[in-house]
């Protein structure tokens, strides 16, 4: 029976005929010894040939092979090393057929299990032959590889060579120095268990010694493992410490009758593995080193984004697992010094419980840690019960709480791991501090928003008055400059206003408190409104600052039989929209000048009239001017957004405009709204 050919060709199409010249063909059995004989016929053909520059590859790729037929497989094998004037060709059958292959075979490396133990025979076959094949027949399957030389390399001087076999190594400690030089291009390729495997074998090939092994301890607290092995290594002949930096440590090891050069090749092999493995230490620090500080960037970012407290001290603890421990929590000092537990993150939710009773626990040990001087300032000592690492949250010279941090499963944290979690501990602290400052400011500037508008409107028989304020949320530290004011006169009359002061913050705030201020004491005092708003231009001028300027609609409003007069001043400010009961609407008002800005200010006054059910819609240019992208609320919106309430009362008014103003745009308001209505109902 004929079975398919599986063939991958990377730089040709086509079948290519390569004259053969230096070959050999061995057949090896199921021995631990095998690859060291097909590593060094390899050796003597490519050395025949001139192409001693593929030897890396070539041993590299028989070995995989070699180790994959004898050892996983357990099959004898053939071994065919062919060369010519441009490469080598190796072929490596074994004869297991039938059934399923067992990972560990030189054909399961074409199954799904290729990553398995001993699969990555073509992994490595696939990254560093020129072609490569794979064939099936009815005695055995056969994988080939090829490797070419760089065609504008000199041609090769072909010489012989005797053939080395582990019973005749070659001791020439020039030859050896050679044999255990691998070249920069392929040790930068090789994963660094890969590039020791290799050199380990090297040395095999060199002593024929029964078995070897290297063995490293990083020192991390997990404990050596065996990263090399060939054969059998329970009776050590010669063990090498491996010079590597503290805290790792590691030896090499060679086992069976131990001849008087494999010491000193034992340590240049020792040399070249512990250089290697140094090489590969630094990488992964500085990877590692790169990975943290891109974490912290990241999380700083994250932090420097939140301004609300309580999201902060939520998101700590979310930032610190898994990639810093199990488990992470958050205690804020209270009033009186006590530490109290504000947030836990743990990676198994079965656990939070256990660990929120036990971290509130640990409170006053923590507490009275802060207050004595036997802390460093980095880390404090751990309360019992508590396994890991705590640091203070401190920031501008003041301790806010402290960061506790659960050690990774079965080790301790690192020291760099412990400076990440301190550095991530000022980054958390200033956060939220600058959270707690934030709210302490919008805080502030809500009541003094608060305090430049009325406690109550004014309720009484005939008239009523509904409000909506909503502050910008760009600006939720500052005063806003928009208000809104309804009094009774003492003729039982009515006055109400609605303006916007230019500017936000105090200096805005102090205006908004001299236009409210004198236009209700002018009125009470009984004051025609057009010479109230001339006496507040005055003022205003007389005040310092660029931004003192408001615009202002403001009215008079006495009841008439059944209805309501109302006497309109606009000062530079949008006219109201009169909603009639039925739903007519039309704009009210003639315009005026702002107060603030000119020595002399115009004052258009105008009469209307308010029958039952009828409402004024007063409001501020954070209604109007509310966009959505390049679109804007606008009057007409208003129009439509009250007129389906028309006739109800002055607060399901208020509430629909407010409504149809936030809806127009998921954006938060970039402007303060104020919304102002006055109805007339039934006496």
């Amino acid at each position: 029976m004929r079975y398919p050919t599986l063939m991958r060709e990377r730089h040709r199409l086509g079948p290519v005929t390569y004259p053969e010249r230096p070959t050999r063909r061995l057949r090896l059995p199921a021995d631990d010894r095998s690859p060291a004989t097909a590593r060094a016929a390899v050796r003597t053909v490519l050395s025949e040939a001139g192409l001693t520059e593929l030897l890396d590859e070539a041993l590299l790729l028989t070995t995989e092979l070699a180790t994959n037929g004898v050892v996983h497989a357990g099959t004898d094998i053939n071994l065919t090393v062919a060369a010519d004037s441009i490469g080598v060709r190796v072929t490596v059958t074994d004869y297991r057929s039938g059934g399923i292959e067992p990972a560990g075979s030189i054909m399961s490396d074409v199954m799904p299990e290729v990553t398995a133990e001993g699969g990555r025979g073509l992994l490595l076959v696939d990254r560093f032959a020129s072609s490569w094949g794979t064939t099936h027949d009815a005695t055995g399957k056969s994988i080939w590889f090829r490797i070419d030389r760089d065609p504008a390399a000199p041609p090769p001087e072909r010489r012989a060579i005797a053939a080395e076999t582990p019973e005749s190594p070659v001791t020439d400690l020039h030859q050896l120095a050679a044999l255990l030089t691998i070249a920069p291009a392929l040790q930068s390729r090789l994963p660094v268990e890969q590039l020791v495997s290799e050199l380990l074998a090297r040395l095999h090939d060199a002593t024929a010694a029964c078995g070897g092994a290297v063995e490293v301890d990083p020192g991390g607290g997990a404990g050596a493992r065996v990263i090399a092995q060939f054969g059998e290594v329970s009776d050590a002949a010669v063990s090498i410490p491996l010079p590597l930096t503290a805290p790792a440590t590691g030896r090499l090891v060679l086992a069976g009758q131990a001849r008087p050069e494999w010491r000193p090749l034992a340590e240049l092999a020792a040399e070249r593995i512990a250089l290697a493995l140094q090489i590969d230490r630094m990488r992964t620090d500085e990877q590692r080193r790169s990975g943290w500080l891109t974490y912290l960037a990241e999380a700083g970012e994250l932090l420097a984004h939140s301004l609300d407290e309580h999201l902060t001290v939520a998101l700590i603890p979310q930032l610190v697992v898994p990639q810093l421990g199990r488990w992470a929590g958050i205690l804020l000092r209270k009033d009186g010094g006590s530490l109290e537990l504000a947030a836990l993150t743990h990676t198994e939710e079965s656990e939070l419980e256990a660990w929120r009773t036990r971290l509130a626990s640990a409170g006053a040990a923590l507490k009275a840690s802060l207050a004595s001087d036997g802390w460093t300032g980095m880390e404090l000592p751990t309360p019992r019960g508590v396994d890991g690492v705590t640091v203070p949250l401190s920031a501008r010279g003041s301790t806010i709480g402290v960061l506790s941090v659960g050690r990774p499963t079965g080790r301790q944290h690192t020291t760099e791991e412990r400076a990440v979690i301190a550095d991530l501990a000022k980054r958390s602290a200033l956060a939220l501090d600058n959270a707690r400052i934030h709210a302490e400011r919008a805080a502030v500037a809500h009541e003094l928003q608060s305090a430049l508008m009325p406690g109550t409107l004014p309720e009484v028989a005939g008239v009523s008055f509904a409000a909506e304020y909503l502050p910008a949320e760009a600006f939720g530290t500052e005063v806003g400059g928009d208000f809104y004011d309804a009094t009774t006169l003492p003729d039982e009359r009515l006055w109400v206003a609605i303006g916007d002061v230019c500017g936000k913050g105090a200096q805005a705030a102090a205006v908004t408190g001299v236009v409210r201020d004198v236009l209700r004491v002018m009125a009470l005092d009984g004051r025609p409104m057009p010479r109230a708003l001339e006496l507040l231009n005055s003022t205003l001028l007389e005040q310092p600052g660029d931004y003192r300027y408001a615009t202002i609609a403001s009215a008079v409003l006495d009841r008439d039989g059944d209805g309501v007069g109302a006497t309109l001043c606009l000062s530079g400010h949008d006219r109201p929209l009169l909603l009639r009961a039925d739903g007519e609407a039309e704009w009210v008002g003639r315009e005026g000048t702002a107060v603030g800005l000119f020595e002399q200010v115009k004052v258009n006054p105008e009469r209307v009239r308010l029958d039952v059910g009828d409402a004024l819609v007063f409001f501020t240019d954070g209604v109007t001017e509310r966009r959505d992208l390049s679109v804007m609320f606008g009057h007409e919106r208003i129009v439509r957004a009250v007129r389906d309430v028309a006739g109800k009362s002055a607060r399901a008014i208020a509430t629909a405009l407010l409504e149809a103003v936030q809806m127009f745009s998921s954006d938060s308001p970039r402007d303060d709204i104020a919304i102002l209505v006055v109805r007339c109902d039934e006496r």
